[in-house]
């Protein structure tokens, strides 16, 4: 069964795709940063449509800053771009944190864990890793410089007197030198796929092969093409065939406050040398076979009743797409059956929605999006703050504020400094745009974000028990993707004490709304 999709194929944020097949089964691993359970692999049985398989890990080190304990946390930073692969019935995933400069392998027999857990001695940007048909693992990676070193027979540092050698060098006049490195040996040929960004033109998909690791690596670039006129490339992905032969990249393209989303490109060859897209543009369209058309999938967001009980090590229990932001502490987050509601209470008291632990996250998705969710706040404390947010690092948000006793709904964002920009530039105060006061400490709050054609705004507003009707509540946010963060805006329900710990902030009924679909069948 043929199945056609649109692109972008996942209109949300999953960057730094890195695409497998294992029999009929697709995996992609894709960045998640700072965000616990971290390091997401989705599965597709047509390329199109995907649904959440598995995290490779709960939490990484438990460092202060990974656990938001130090006053800044790793934002920005965490895991980046790593690389999957399936050898002789194991799957393996590499990747860097850029918060504890390690380069850390993870193996497991299945794709659902468990996972091992170790290191690789030496730090390899955006890395991917090739193992060989004579039992040798390399592995190739950098920036600007890319290089390729073999690895010793345990995974855990560069071999001793192994190839260690510098295999393609970008120029220096280039905006973004070459990086996001993706290693392959097909029919005898090795290729190198990257994404650089030429001076004044768009970010941009590259390939350089070679017949030999030790011979000269040839190539230039393959796909430089935007989509929907957003004047934004798409690049930084690999390739994969089909069982049929046929062969498709995966690739993100940088797509506004919702994030990097990925683009499905067929490839094709042409003197063993690849061809993307049509006469290199990357198509609206896509059909490919599908290996089990029957199959439904679970959406990659979703409502959430809280329903389910703690898991066996205290851990909440709740669907897959929703992330923590940073470590988080269960000691201070507890399920409850009975009111179907999950209760989060402050463990340090804190100046900004930023710093606030233990916020829950899940992706916005599509071009017209909505989440709403019933805020209880009678057990908060003086100075605290509980609710729904825009979660970035120029964030914005609808709460409940208690201040001397009495309950008022506020608009939050954060404070710009004189030197605001893509890399941040805030104050550590919250900036309070309105606030009406509040006759009861039971809401319920909705922000709705549109990203049409590049718009990137959001708009909150309430309910009360007493009103049928949403009211809006404040101005319109200007949303953007921001560098201190580098990920796209997210739903987060967060509660946070400015004076004494210890508030709890209760939430029920958490409802989802998007106009994206992921795919038609034909």
């Amino acid at each position: 069964m043929k199945v056609t999709g649109q692109n972008p194929v996942l209109y949300t944020d999953y960057p730094d795709p890195d695409v497998i097949r294992v029999e009929d089964t697709y995996y992609m691993v894709s960045t998640t940063m700072h965000f616990m359970p971290g390091c997401v692999i989705l599965r597709s049985y047509d390329l199109i449509h995907w649904e959440i398989a598995s995290y490779v890990y709960d939490s990484l080190d438990n460092t202060p800053g990974q656990c938001l304990k130090d006053g800044k946390g790793v934002y920005g930073k965490g895991m980046w771009a790593a690389s999957l692969r399936y050898h002789k019935g194991s799957f393996y995933v590499c990747f860097v944190a850029n918060d504890t400069g390690k380069t850390y392998l993870y193996t497991s027999k299945e794709v659902t864990g468990p996972w091992r857990k170790q290191t690789i001695e030496g730090f390899f940007h955006d890395n991917s890793l090739l193992f060989d048909d004579d039992g040798r693992v390399y592995i190739a990676y950098g920036n600007r410089e890319i290089y390729i070193t073999e690895l010793n027979d345990t995974l855990t540092a560069p071999k001793e007197g192994g190839l260690h050698r510098m295999v393609v060098r970008d120029t220096d006049a280039a905006m973004l030198g070459y990086e996001g490195t993706h290693f392959y040996k097909i029919n005898g040929t090795y290729y190198l796929f990257f994404i650089h960004w030429p001076k004044g033109g768009l970010r941009t998909e590259s390939c350089f092969c070679s017949d030999s690791l030790t011979g000269e690596f040839t190539g230039g670039d393959v796909l430089q093409s935007d989509l929907d006129e957003r004047h934004s490339g798409c690049a930084q992905g690999g390739i994969v065939d089909t069982p049929e032969g046929d062969w498709y990249s995966i690739v993100f393209q940088d797509h506004g406050a919702i994030g990097r989303i990925p683009v499905l490109v067929p490839v094709t060859w042409k003197n063993n040398f690849p061809v993307f897209g049509a006469d290199g543009v990357t198509p609206k369209t896509v059909t490919v076979s599908s290996t089990r058309p029957e199959y439904e999938y679970e959406p990659l967001w979703c409502s959430e009743f809280f329903e389910e009980a703690l898991g066996a090590d205290g851990s909440a229990v709740l669907k897959k797409p929703w992330q923590w932001n940073h470590t988080p502490d269960f000691s201070l987050i507890s399920l409850d059956k009975e009111r179907n509601s999950v209760r989060i209470t402050t463990g340090k008291v804190c100046s900004t929605l930023v710093q606030a632990a233990n916020t829950l996250t899940q992706r916005t998705a599509g071009e017209h999006c909505a989440a709403e969710v019933t805020l209880d706040a009678g057990k908060l404390k003086d100075g605290d703050y509980a609710g729904l947010c825009a979660l970035e690092g120029d964030y914005g948000c609808i709460a409940l504020r208690k201040e001397n006793g009495t309950y008022s709904l506020v608009q939050l964002t954060q404070k710009k400094t004189e030197q605001a920009g893509r890399m941040g530039g805030f104050d550590a105060e919250p900036c309070e745009l309105l606030c009406e006061l509040m006759a009861q400490d039971r809401v319920t709050l909705r922000m709705e974000c549109d990203f049409s054609k590049g718009k990137d705004v959001a708009v909150f507003s309430y309910r009360t028990a007493a009103s049928a009707e949403f009211q809006r509540l404040g101005t319109e946010k200007q949303l953007s993707f921001r560098l201190d963060h580098f990920c796209g805006c997210r739903f987060g329900l967060f509660v946070f004490s400015t004076k004494e710990a210890g508030g709890t902030a209760e939430f029920t009924d958490f409802i989802y709304h998007t106009d994206w679909k992921g795919g038609s069948a034909e």
